[in-house]
């Protein structure tokens, strides 16, 4: 009796035990999941920049797009014109989101943009995107990938990839943008309608063919380096 007794006390506190150390990394994890999380995006070409660029942490569920199907209007519009706000408002109400942050101002060719992202329990997924310029809708992203935990560091590289919604012409008419070398100012803009690939896929980069030289604009992947760290 005394032997079942004494076992019985030592399962007891090995259950215990257990219990107290899954309570201890549920405590871990909740200051984990709503930490906040410094990103740093470096663009890595020579005559590229970034437009501002847009940032958010979300369930597994979530994804900004799919390689080989077509981009939605939302990212089509981030990838043609540089504007984040249609797909930021479709993120900010989708329930598996937790937050949404756009940078402000250009990224200019080896320039560092910092973001800051409120972490949130659940919401461990990073995704982000901009529009490279001048091109008619070139992008690079990142989707989807785990944010880190602890001290951990992580560290990715993003190729360039082509939305598929717009004919990719290369002319200062359909391109907007600051002021243009080439253009003589600033880019217009203009969708051109037809020759569209209709889907995402790796941008093959540019090859002289309107307003730009291939020499000037071109670029090899990957066009970024992303830097994420968990913030004290």
């Amino acid at each position: 009796m005394k032997m079942q007794t004494s076992q019985l006390l030592k399962t007891l506190a090995a259950v215990l035990g257990l219990a107290s150390a899954c309570a201890a990394m549920a405590n871990d994890d909740d200051k984990w999941a709503a930490a906040r999380y410094e990103i740093k995006i470096t663009n890595l070409t020579r005559g590229q920049q970034f437009t501002p660029i847009l940032a958010t942490n979300h369930k597994p569920s979530v994804s900004l797009f799919e390689l080989g199907q077509p981009a939605s209007d939302e990212l089509a519009t981030l990838a043609e014109e540089g504007n984040t706000a249609p797909l930021a408002a479709a993120l900010s109400v989708n329930v598996g989101v937790g937050s949404v942050v756009t940078g402000n101002g250009l990224t200019n060719p080896g320039a560092t943009t910092t973001l800051i992202v409120q972490g949130r329990l659940g919401f461990a997924r990073l995704s982000l995107a901009a529009m490279l310029i001048p091109t008619n809708d070139a992008f690079f992203a990142v989707n989807g990938v785990k944010l880190p935990r602890g001290d951990d560091v992580l560290i990715l590289t993003a190729p360039a990839y082509d939305s598929g919604s717009e004919r990719n012409d290369e002319l200062c008419a359909s391109i907007p943008g600051p002021n243009f070398a080439e253009c003589g100012g600033s880019g217009g803009g203009g969708a051109p309608a037809g020759g569209e690939e209709g889907f995402v896929h790796i941008h093959a980069g540019m090859h002289g063919i309107g307003s730009f030289k291939a020499a000037d604009r071109d670029w090899r992947n990957p066009v970024a380096r992303i830097t994420v760290r968990r913030l004290p």
